[in-house]
């Protein structure tokens, strides 16, 4: 297994494939293990960096997640690309990892060459996103599935995980923090936007928002799934890698 220290702590990451790097990052309670079954419709065109933040999956845990987790994430995605000497590396960020893979980009655009933001709600969380996250997160806890994917993903100690990502979440929302360490209208990095119409956990006017979004940034796609639930790069596992790799490779999407 391969780590790398920042700021005193180890990061967990792997990399498999060969290409330009593609570096797929997690959503919120969830780890780098989400996207092993993917690996296959990917790593034979790109180099796929895997890693889990701080407090997730096989990185070092925290004592708190703080309320402005995204921004806080995408440093520790800059902390790997200068450990591996990468110049210019593609993000593919889902729920929660999309908003990290924005704030990458906004604070070097100078090492991101696309963004892919799959399956996320934009510029603010939506209406009684806080009591949703409650009532959604304490269900799951009590769901066979739910409690099998959380402990796949991050071990004996899932529910602690979990907890507090619930509690810096919810502290977001209320404190309405600022999802985007810049203004996205200074994001001139190429970005789609992705996601499903049947998504049940992202705000339910998400194409409206999207289109939004891309009248701000320079350099903008929209692609929406008919079907699939949340992400939809898993969703629809098979399409979604046809249209990230049309997209990657700067060709028209279908």
């Amino acid at each position: 297994m391969s780590y790398f220290h920042y700021q005193s702590k180890k990061i967990y990451y792997k990399e498999i494939g060969s290409g330009k790097p593609l570096v797929m990052l997690h959503g919120d309670t969830a780890s780098s293990r989400m996207f092993e079954l993917l690996l296959p419709l990917y790593q034979e065109n790109f180099r796929v960096i895997l890693m889990d933040f701080l407090g997730n999956g096989q990185s070092d845990r925290v004592e708190c997640f703080p309320e402005n987790l995204w921004t806080i994430q995408a440093d520790q995605v800059l902390a790997l690309v200068e450990h591996l000497n990468l110049k210019k590396v593609n993000l593919l960020g889902t729920s929660g990892g999309a908003w990290v893979a924005v704030n990458t980009a906004l604070k070097r655009p100078d090492l991101v060459e696309h963004v892919i933001a799959d399956s996320f709600d934009g510029r603010t969380l939506h209406d009684g996103f806080a009591e949703n996250l409650r009532k959604e997160r304490e269900h799951a806890k009590q769901d066979h599935g739910a409690r099998q994917f959380y402990e796949w993903c991050q071990g004996e100690d899932w529910e602690k995980v979990v907890d507090l990502n619930t509690q810096a979440l919810i502290t977001c929302a209320v404190n309405k923090t600022p999802l985007f360490c810049k203004p996205l209208e200074s994001l001139d990095t190429p970005i789609l936007f992705m996601g499903s119409l049947e998504d049940d956990m992202c705000r339910q006017d998400m194409l409206e928002e999207y289109k939004e979004m891309d009248r701000l940034v320079g350099n903008g796609k929209i692609y929406m799934f008919e079907t699939g639930g949340h992400p939809a790069v898993l969703s629809n596992a098979e399409s979604a890698a046809r249209v990230i790799t049309d997209f990657l490779n700067g060709q028209s999407l279908n």
